[in-house]
């Protein structure tokens, strides 16, 4: 079984529902909110730094699975052989400038010279807290295959991307890696685009990373559907989950989960594992940084959900087993 393809009217892609992305209508009720906003949206105390050791990597997983937390959705997962990196941002902030825009808490705890051979990059959508073009073309050289959702290929290109290296999927294709290895483009509820001007021309997707022993789902941004039903019916169960849990608010609750409806996503993904993403990296929203991993644990624990919450920079096998490291209650 396997969902169907975006639809596009004229150049605007389209969500499986309707879906508010908010835009200049909100922006002034969101403005009174920051200035009146008492929340530790940005940490009072200094977060980190956390440094990965490369030599791990020399030496694979156990268990076949492991995952390294970069920060907000950018993750090096090992998978069955495999190493893929998601939606990688290493610049300071979050921006289509480097001088303005949302910082990150942390420096990335691995210099991208240090990264291992990388099998694959994702890139799950164009928002510049997913997709950094500093980042990109830092990696360019490398000749390493790039899977991306449709239209945003154009920018890989430009930024030195070989244009053979460039994979780009709508919902529903598969594309294989190795022999025993696919990745496959999924639907979210999200919106693209880099500007106002170019809103949703490009595609926003999620992944499923099969292997011969595990499968894992990778949600970048998305709001709660019922499609999340459907992709646990198509492509599940999933060793591991992995779904933003932070950035959301009360003016654009249809593209961001937060804890409750990521708790949801899992359970209707059929997940035996979570892992919680989009939090504690950028200043995104009015909620304290902290706000969405303390929101989650007492709903996880109610809906018995076996959760993995790893250290930043910290390469951790998935084994199944419950791992809350709790790193971030030494910053608060």
């Amino acid at each position: 079984m396997s969902l169907k393809g975006a639809v596009k009217h004229g150049k605007k892609f389209q969500n499986l529902i309707h879906t508010d992305p908010g835009g200049l209508n909100i922006m002034l009720p969101i403005l009174r909110e920051y200035l009146t906003n008492k929340a530790e949206n940005t940490p009072k105390n200094p977060i980190g730094p956390f440094t990965t050791d490369a030599a791990v990597y020399q030496t694979p997983p156990a268990s076949g699975l492991r995952v390294t937390w970069m920060g907000h959705s950018s993750l090096l997962i090992e998978i069955d052989g495999k190493r893929l990196l998601t939606d990688p941002v290493w610049s300071s902030r979050a921006s289509f400038t480097q001088l303005a825009g949302p910082k990150r808490f942390y420096p990335a705890p691995l210099a991208l010279a240090d990264l291992p051979p990388l099998d694959g990059i994702l890139i799950s959508h164009d928002h510049y807290d997913h997709f950094d073009e500093n980042t990109i073309r830092a990696l360019a050289p490398e000749n390493i295959p790039f899977y991306c959702s449709l239209g945003v290929g154009q920018y890989l290109e430009a930024w030195g991307v070989a244009k053979h290296l460039i994979h780009e999927m709508d919902w529903g294709d598969v594309d294989q890696l190795g022999t025993d290895f696919t990745i496959t483009t999924a639907p979210a509820r999200h919106f693209a685009g880099r500007s106002l001007g170019n809103r949703n021309e490009t595609l926003w997707s999620s992944f499923v990373l099969k292997g011969p022993k595990h499968n894992v789902y990778f949600g970048a941004d998305s709001g709660w559907f019922d499609t999340f039903y459907e992709i646990g019916e198509a492509y599940g169960p999933f060793d591991l989950t992995i779904l933003e849990i932070g950035a959301y608010g009360k003016y654009w609750p249809d593209i961001h989960m937060g804890p409750a409806n990521a708790t949801q996503a899992h359970l209707a993904l059929n997940g035996k594992q979570m892992m919680p993403i989009h939090w504690a990296t950028f200043n995104l929203a009015p909620h304290a940084w902290y706000e969405p991993i303390e929101k989650l644990l007492p709903l996880a624990d109610e809906k018995q959900i076996t959760l993995f919450v790893p250290e930043p920079g910290l390469p951790t096998e998935v084994t199944g087993e419950q791992l809350n490291s709790g790193w971030w209650k030494k910053y608060r």
